[in-house]
């Protein structure tokens, strides 16, 4: 099914935000610390973290923006000491990061976007067919097709396992090889771009990146967009191997924070803001009930024990 998701656009007053860049939040005489707050996220957060934490807190904030495997191993070798880390993959902390606690605070979903070109027009209208698949123009060379590094970004990686659950469910033995070819990768940044000048016919996203921009999408079942918790050890039969020998498994998209600056009272701040999850709804982000949801191993203040 296709949808359109750009009433989220007026609702969210959205416009352009370039990946990797840095945004500079609402500064105020109260606080404590003339430097910014410096968070380092995950690209899909950009926009909500600009846009929605800026006006949230009484504090500077520099945002930059990477994919969260990329930003994950700039912390891990010292290349970057954010105050808080914010990742879309909760897996990464444990597996990149010596300080392994975090709260969970965010979902989401993937979903293909599709442009107003008549490669999009083509993977839109398979997807309403019930003898088609969003796939199959890709197959076919009518649309291009644009994705993130999976050895960099979770969204990447999330795109090989979205296509092993579709070659499961239906019986298309080799289909992520079908599919995929090295010249759909881009950086998160001109992923977008070439999609909105329709250089690029679909891309795989988040679901809360279409919503937040305004793009027409395919609406994945729960059975492979990844949003499902109960779905957890089907989700977990796909896999990616990484360059450096690490496999990575199929899981619910999870988004994670770190305050890496426990004992500074403004970072702690904007941490505590960042994770209530307050603002992520008008950006297209699922907030379960239950989030934010710390590890054991949190500090006790922060987890509220």
């Amino acid at each position: 099914m296709r949808r359109s998701r750009r009433s989220f656009l007026a609702a969210a007053g959205a416009t352009a935000a370039t990946v990797g860049s840095v945004a500079l939040a609402g500064c105020s005489a109260l606080s404590t610390r003339s430097d910014p707050v410096r968070v380092l996220a995950a690209g899909s957060l950009q926009r909500a973290l600009d846009q929605g934490l800026r006006d949230a807190v009484d504090a500077p904030v520099a945002v930059e923006a990477r994919g969260s495997a990329a930003a994950a191993r700039l912390v891990a070798d010292g290349t970057r000491d954010p105050d808080v880390l914010a990742l879309a993959d909760v897996a990464l902390f444990d597996r990149l990061l010596d300080d392994h606690w975090h709260a969970s605070f965010a979902s989401n979903a993937l979903a293909v976007a599709t442009a107003d070109t008549s490669g999009g027009r083509a993977v839109a209208d398979a997807s309403d067919r019930e003898d088609a698949h969003w796939y199959d123009p890709v197959l076919d060379d009518d649309a291009a097709l644009g994705r993130t590094d999976p050895d960099l970004d979770p969204l990447g990686y999330r795109t090989v396992f979205l296509l092993d659950l579709l070659a499961a469910r239906h019986d298309r033995p080799g289909l992520r090889d079908a599919v995929l070819s090295r010249d759909q990768v881009y950086p998160e940044t001109a992923l977008l771009s070439g999609f909105e000048t329709g250089a690029i016919d679909a891309a795989v996203v988040y679901e809360s990146m279409a919503a937040d921009r305004g793009y027409d999408a395919v609406d994945l079942p729960a059975a492979v967009d990844l949003s499902d918790p109960d779905r957890a050890d089907a989700y977990a039969e796909a896999s990616y191997d990484l360059p450096d020998g690490g496999v990575v498994r199929g899981s619910v998209v999870e988004y994670g924070a770190t305050l890496r600056s426990p004992d500074d009272d403004v970072a702690r701040g904007v941490f505590e803001t960042l994770v209530a999850g307050d603002y992520l709804d008008a950006h297209g982000f699922e907030v379960p009930s239950a989030f934010p949801r710390f590890t054991r191993d949190a500090p006790d203040a922060l987890a509220g024990r």
